[in-house]
């Protein structure tokens, strides 16, 4: 055997750890799911989230983790790539209808690229909204997220861009939010089997203050618009026992998107009515259920203890739902943060993030590391031994230390958010401070109704930036922004560096 054989075997050996030294791999990404709409975080909380919190009681509760955005697309974006959204063009957007490209460039690193590369099984259920390319009858990419441009598609032609262009090996879901962006329909790897040709008829659907999300558009034969999670579940559920019964050695990574609890909030039938808090309080019903469901499936096969098991959400909750369940039902699913879904104050962006691992998360525990949904990448490589991508390395950190309990320091040495406005609108922790760049939330507009109600007083009138400490004033009430001018200036700088590397 040559040398040069000799090397490529060696380095195939090191890529590829033995079956039993990889876990699989389980991520559930909830939509807008605030960090007071489960019991384990919240106390007050209306709906009982049982399973969801079974996750917290067997394994590891992270207390200060967040989303790198406030919003869909860009946090789907850091999600998959470990990078901050903002350093790529069109990072701030949020895919509608037919709109793209996709955001994540061709050849970039993706947890799905990365784990297949170590001989993991990876499949993207749910919503994808990071930008796909349609194309018209004459082949033409279309790029166009207006509802007008849904007429335009030939669905005869593949669709580009999606998750099989970039480490998955199976896709079923949809382009964008699924009741929400005009295009209803179901892709299936890379094609809509059942293109949406009618106009969708509202007439039929609820009407409740949680149901104003839903835009008209066109709509296919098979596509339920009370049900979607329940036909993501199913695919799921599928592509998991097939896997199990044919393939039960390799591992595998599920990326499961939900629509939960994204406005409208159309909960399945078996969940309506059941909650006790209304329409949105019966779709958590229904999120948590998913949970349970997905976990059952993997304990009844036997996986569920060789699975790393990861439940986030994508951004704070949504404005109206935080207005209507605060006077409806008293919950809050902000609670206790100031602001909300757009913001860039804790609640935009504070999110749950509980981690399941048996034999390497003790149960039970919970941890103030300080942790941003771009470190699931660098985690992920540390599992596997695969050096992650150097052009992530200012946005990804790895957390198995935390995992394994045996960070004694810190593991970020700061953390950048981005509001509603992208690159526009960032902010920067480091320890308990917290500056923000810009004036107001970086997204809602407190100055109208409904939200003129949560207003805060303005503590330096004019103000241009923010600064507070979290640790004593963790509702973000009272801007130091004047008072520790050295410290913002400090921070001021520490973000145009790490915003300003070269990406």
């Amino acid at each position: 055997m040559s040398a040069v054989r000799c090397i490529l075997l060696l380095l195939l050996i090191v890529r590829v750890l033995p079956a039993g030294e990889r876990p699989n791999i389980v991520l559930i990404l909830a939509d807008d799911f605030g960090y007071g709409d489960a019991g384990c975080y919240n106390a007050r909380a209306r709906v009982a989230t049982p399973h969801i919190d079974r996750i917290a009681q067997q394994g590891l509760r992270f207390t200060d983790a967040h989303s790198p955005a406030t919003v869909c697309t860009p946090t789907r974006y850091g999600l998959l790539t470990g990078q901050m959204p903002f350093r790529v063009p069109r990072g701030g957007t949020v895919f509608t209808g037919a709109g793209g490209p996709s955001l994540i460039s061709p050849g970039r690193t993706t947890l799905a690229s990365l784990l297949r590369q170590h001989g993991y099984a990876t499949w993207a259920v749910g919503k994808w909204h990071l930008g796909l390319t349609f194309q018209d009858a004459a082949g033409q990419p279309i790029h166009d997220g207006r509802p007008e441009a849904i007429p335009r598609i030939d669905f005869s032609r593949p669709v580009e861009g999606g998750p099989l262009a970039h480490g998955f090996d199976r896709f079923f879901g949809t382009a964008c939010c699924p009741t929400t962006d005009w295009l209803y329909a179901f892709i299936d790897g890379d094609r809509i089997p059942v293109p949406p040709t009618m106009p969708l008829d509202k007439s039929g659907l609820p009407r409740h203050p949680y149901a104003n999300d839903c835009r008209a558009g066109m709509i296919a034969a098979d596509f339920p618009m009370q049900s979607v999670d329940q036909v993501f579940l199913e695919r799921s559920r599928q592509l998991l026992e097939q896997h199990l019964d044919e393939h039960p050695d390799q591992p595998f990574f599920l990326y499961h998107s939900t629509q939960a609890v994204h406005l409208p909030s159309f909960a399945s039938s078996r969940f309506q009515g059941q909650s006790g808090a209304g329409p949105h309080g019966d779709f958590l019903l229904e999120l948590d259920d998913i949970v349970g469901q997905l976990t059952g499936i993997l304990e009844r096969r036997g996986v569920l203890d060789r699975t790393l098991f990861i439940f986030t959400s994508d951004n704070g909750p949504e404005t109206s739902t935080v207005v209507s369940m605060r006077t409806d039902h008293r919950h809050d699913g902000a609670a206790p943060w100031r602001g909300m879904k757009r913001d860039n104050w804790e609640g935009g962006h504070r999110v749950p993030l509980l981690v399941r691992w048996p034999g390497v998360v003790a149960a039970a525990t919970e941890t103030d590391q300080l942790a941003s949904l771009t470190d699931v990448l660098a985690t992920v490589a540390d599992i596997v031994g695969e050096p992650y991508p150097s052009d992530t390395r200012d946005d990804s950190f790895s957390l198995l230390p935390v995992l394994k309990g045996e960070a004694e320091a810190p593991i970020r040495p700061y953390l950048v958010t981005q509001a509603f406005r992208g690159a526009q609108t960032l902010a920067i922790r480091r320890g308990s401070w917290k500056y923000i760049a810009h004036a107001g939330s970086g997204g809602n507009n407190y100055q109208q109704p409904p939200l003129q109600q949560f207003a805060l007083p303005e503590t330096v009138t004019g103000a241009q930036e923010q600064l507070y400490n979290l640790a004593s004033d963790p509702g973000e009430t009272t801007n130091l922004i004047e008072e520790q001018t050295e410290l913002a200036a400090e921070l001021r700088a520490l973000l145009a560096q790490v915003a300003g590397r070269n990406r």
